[in-house]
């Protein structure tokens, strides 16, 4: 789950990192009362990057500047993202900017110390050509990141005297917060040395969804679209994409596998939608409701490998809330005969192969789009 810009800075602050004062806005006209000082930079908040490129960050000397960019800035869509608020904070004098960031290492199992001294820039354009300049740091899970590893971070950016404890500090308490909020990636680009001290210029928080439970004071993801929040309300994973097949399995790996059958035929994925493993009639009925609400829904293509799910459950949840879009379905697995018998009695084709399947699907939704009524085209 991303966070916003101001959102991250206000878990960065309670961490005891230094970050510029600022206020959140939502309507151009509230630049007029913000108790801050100018020059002001306003920044557009979006969960994608590019927004320098974009014209959504602006630097403001004065009230009626500050005005002219918010109306500029606000209600703009930077790479699909409509902008529906802004964070204006203090503008400072950057001396030096460095890079540092927490992550998890999946190749390496664990938790990865990333900094650099060219902070300020994107972090791949930096290891793509100057992979010398990024330090990378590994976290011993039982041990964590001790603060004399955050003073041997600080040297290897040449650091020294009274910034090396501060960026010390900053790098312990980055770590200490990556591991409590149960976060992915916390990063700050760029952690800037201004007026003699270090400042969290901009600030970037991905958490883990999965440990949202022990954090129940968690703002909501804005990431999600309304589908998405409406699959997780009846615990299905789903992931809206692009594409005009929409597609329902059991199994992430199984849903994956059918995302790149579909692909590779030439179709385009819809979503990813995973019932899970021993899935209802109720829990497939919802995933039918959700999987083709989405416009533009030309076909479904449902692959059951049916192992702690029932495939007569699956075909339950089908007859009982039968889409209204052509539907491919490939059902094999526990109870495959009592499930098939449960389709064919409402004429519905139930596939084994599920490349065949996915051709079917593939070539289905390259025709011109009919809706199907009790099995009939209409």
């Amino acid at each position: 789950m991303k966070l916003f810009e101001y959102q991250a800075k206000e878990i960065f602050a309670r961490y005891g990192i230094p970050v510029p004062p600022g206020t959140v806005i939502t309507q151009p006209g509230e630049v007029e009362h913000l108790a801050l000082r100018y020059p002001l930079v306003l920044k557009a908040q979006v969960l994608v990057g590019g927004r320098g490129k974009a014209g959504g960050i602006k630097i403001a000397r004065n009230p009626q500047e500050a005005r002219e960019h918010a109306e500029a800035i606000l209600g703009m869509t930077i790479k699909g993202e409509q902008v529906r608020a802004l964070l204006a904070a203090e503008a400072v004098d950057i001396e030096k900017e460095y890079y540092l960031a927490f992550t998890i290492d999946r190749s390496a199992r664990r938790v990865v110390a990333v900094a650099s001294e060219a902070g300020g820039v994107d972090i791949e354009e930096v290891a793509r050509e100057t992979p010398e300049k990024i330090i990378k740091v590994p976290v011993d899970p039982f041990l964590g990141f001790q603060p004399f590893q955050a003073r041997i971070l600080g040297r290897r950016l040449g650091l020294t005297g009274r910034t090396l404890t501060e960026f010390a500090q900053i790098a312990y308490n980055l770590y200490r917060l990556l591991r409590e909020e149960d976060a992915e990636l916390a990063e700050i680009n760029p952690l800037a040395l201004t007026d003699g001290h270090l400042v969290a210029i901009d600030a970037k928080l991905i958490l883990d969804d999965n440990a949202s439970y022990r954090h129940p004071d968690r703002p909501a993801d804005q990431e999600m679209t309304e589908l998405e929040r409406m699959a997780k309300e009846h615990d299905l994973s789903y992931v809206e994409l692009d594409g005009d097949i929409a597609i329902i399995g059991n199994g992430a790996g199984l849903v994956m596998a059918t995302l790149d059958m579909v692909a590779h035929f030439g179709g385009r994925p819809a979503n990813f939608l995973d019932v899970g493993g021993g899935a209802s009639t109720e829990a497939m009925k919802q995933a039918l409701a959700i999987a083709t609400r989405k416009p533009g829904i030309r076909v479904l293509f449902v692959n059951i490998f049916g192992g702690i799910t029932r495939c007569d459950d699956i075909a339950r949840g089908i007859v009982e809330n039968r889409p209204s879009v052509p539907m491919v379905v490939r059902l094999t697995g526990t109870n495959e005969e009592e499930g098939r018998a449960i389709l064919e009695a409402q004429g519905i084709r139930a596939f084994t192969d599920p490349v065949e399947a996915a051709q079917e699907a593939v070539r289905l939704g390259r025709e011109p789009v009919q809706e199907v009524h009790h099995g009939h085209p209409r």
